[in-house]
């Protein structure tokens, strides 16, 4: 007889006020009763939420899991295939013969080179935010500048570019939009990406994009390939930053310790993307019947993966809902798991601890302009929860 059945109506998605880090009340009751819950997706099927840390841990390392965006059993309609190129909705060996050309270009050593002009990115945009101050929206003035230039450099997007790109992938991946504007600003991204990876093959420059055209990869492989590393590259970082910025203002103490001793840099780093995890969640279709924390999860079922309840589970994290920067970091699911773990997580981890360590230092009194609750945060149907705008304010004489 298998385990009992906790079972909810719909994915909640709305948070309590006045508790903009923590995961929706009902999925932290939801981890409370049992890590495998069962649900109605919005096109009617059955469906599982994973909230467990161990349960979600071993679904993306299990390959009877499929990524596939074509295998989705959630809508009432057919969903198409994903594009070439967009590799993280496929399995391997499709998923595999996208990533392999990639891995060795985003290595800890080769992040770890690349520190010296995160440092010089992040010097240049608190510059220009201190000689405005002293107020700044940090979002626009600090958290998206920073790894729109960086991954923009990386795959060799031309400077003046780079602001209506970010224009269109925040349009794409903001959650807020019709969809005539999303499919506007996604047409619009791969038409200019279609142009830059021709210029690319005619004119290689010092670039990850004009190494890959040296590679088998066809032009809509590798325009799908750009997209993907783009937007990942820019839009969870800059969430990352602004939200880990907001996070650290409302735990005074816990802000105060990592203003006074940087060697918490890292660990706060790791500490912020398991107590956030901006990326929120992601779903696997079984590809056969599966058993799954006592329950049999049939072939053909969508499961939804929490990432921010399973960073908040209580058997992996103590204290989970308080944010601790001296904690020992046990292996958070904030850049996932398995073959699909985060390709750019080197590079995020770099751009953060940078970024977060010269904002303190150049502002110690850096504090919010606008009471918490007015801070306006991202929808939840987002496909990375953040902050919209994040008005700050210091102290002029210390500039």
């Amino acid at each position: 007889m298998g385990e009992p059945v906790h079972t909810i109506a719909t994915l909640p998605t709305e948070r309590r006020p006045g508790c903009p880090f923590d995961p929706p009340a009902e999925l932290i009751e939801a981890r409370q009763h049992a890590p495998l819950s069962r649900f109605t997706h919005p096109g009617g099927q059955t469906g599982w939420l994973i909230t467990g840390y161990d349960l979600a841990r071993s679904v993306l390392a299990d390959s009877r899991f499929s990524s596939r965006k074509d295998l989705l059993n959630v809508v009432d309609f057919e969903v198409p295939p994903a594009p070439p190129g967009e590799f993280l909705l496929m399995d391997d060996p499709e998923h595999r013969r996208y990533r392999k050309p990639l891995a060795g270009k985003f290595t800890v050593r080769r992040m770890r080179l690349l520190t010296e002009r995160v440092e010089e990115i992040t010097a240049d945009c608190l510059d220009a935010m201190e000689k405005a101050g002293p107020t700044a929206d940090l979002v626009t003035a600090f958290a998206k500048p920073i790894p729109t230039i960086v991954i923009c450099e990386l795959l060799g997007v031309p400077y003046e570019d780079r602001g209506s790109f970010q224009e269109q992938i925040d349009t794409f991946m903001g959650g807020e939009t019709s969809d005539e504007e999303l499919i506007a600003a996604y047409t619009a991204t791969q038409e200019y990406l279609a142009k830059l990876v021709a210029a690319k093959r005619a004119h290689p420059t010092d670039d990850v994009l004009s190494e890959l055209t040296d590679s088998d990869l066809t032009d809509e492989e590798l325009k799908g390939i750009s997209l993907v590393l783009l937007a990942a590259g820019f839009d969870t970082t800059a969430n990352m930053l602004a939200l880990g910025t907001f996070a650290l203002l409302q735990n005074p103490e816990q802000l105060a310790a990592l203003r006074d001793d940087p060697s918490l840099t890292e660990g706060a780093v790791e500490e912020l993307l398991r107590y956030l995890s901006v990326a929120k969640s992601s779903m696997r279709t079984a590809l056969e019947d599966v058993e799954l924390g006592g329950h049999t999860i049939e072939a053909g079922t969508t499961v939804v993966l929490s990432y921010h309840t399973a960073n908040r589970d209580p058997e992996r994290f103590p204290d989970p809902h308080v944010l601790d920067l001296r904690r020992e970091q046990d292996g958070h699911l904030a850049f996932t798991h398995g073959i699909h773990q985060c390709l750019g997580q080197q590079l995020a981890r770099v751009e953060m601890r940078v970024a977060f360590r010269a904002l303190l230092d150049r502002f110690p009194t850096l504090r919010l302009a606008v009471p918490a609750e007015e801070v306006r945060l991202r929808p939840e149907t987002a496909d990375i929860y953040g902050v919209k705008s994040l008005p700050v304010t210091w102290d002029r004489e210390e500039s």
